[in-house]
């Protein structure tokens, strides 16, 4: 049956929101499942993500630069900083060049607890991965990255307006 294009594309479009909306749901589910099950909170899983992706980019981050991220006060931040460390998840380190400077990383047992809760999925994302040569994988990481810019713009633009 022939389908005119712009139909077409629309079913698409609404299927790959339908998706990504799955995905979110079931993501949340599972690192609901991780806080549960390490007595972490939202906010605390929230943390943990942005220094393990800080860490992962060579860009270790700071006290101050995950408050921004996660829209806590210093205060707030702080207290965060303080029971993800008394637990073992994170660490703070001296900046070797600036020593006033503090980076936040895994800490070895928080590392370590990730990597064993989270391996099964990396195994069946790496499968799934697998299937898509590296021009179709090269198309779905700027489709990612872009859609992530734009929840990223709407975040931003909605914590300007509750200011």
């Amino acid at each position: 049956m022939y389908r005119p294009r712009d139909t077409r594309r629309d079913e698409l479009v609404g299927d790959i929101t339908a998706d990504l909306r799955a995905y979110t749901v079931d993501a949340q589910h599972v690192g609901h499942a991780f806080a549960a099950r390490h007595g972490l909170g939202q906010t605390d899983l929230q943390a943990l993500i942005a220094v393990m992706d800080a860490e992962g980019s060579g860009d270790p981050i700071t006290p101050g630069r995950l408050g921004e991220q996660l829209n806590l006060s210093s205060g707030s931040i702080t207290a965060l900083i303080d029971r993800l460390e008394r637990a073992g998840h994170i660490r703070r380190d001296r900046d070797t060049t600036d020593r006033r400077k503090i980076f936040l990383r895994y800490a070895e047992r928080g590392a370590r607890v990730a990597v064993e809760f989270f391996r099964p999925l990396g195994r069946r994302t790496d499968a799934v991965m697998d299937r898509f040569t590296e021009e179709e994988l090269a198309i779905v990481h700027r489709f990612m990255r872009e859609i992530v810019g734009s929840m990223r713009e709407h975040r931003d633009a909605m914590r300007q307006a509750a200011d």
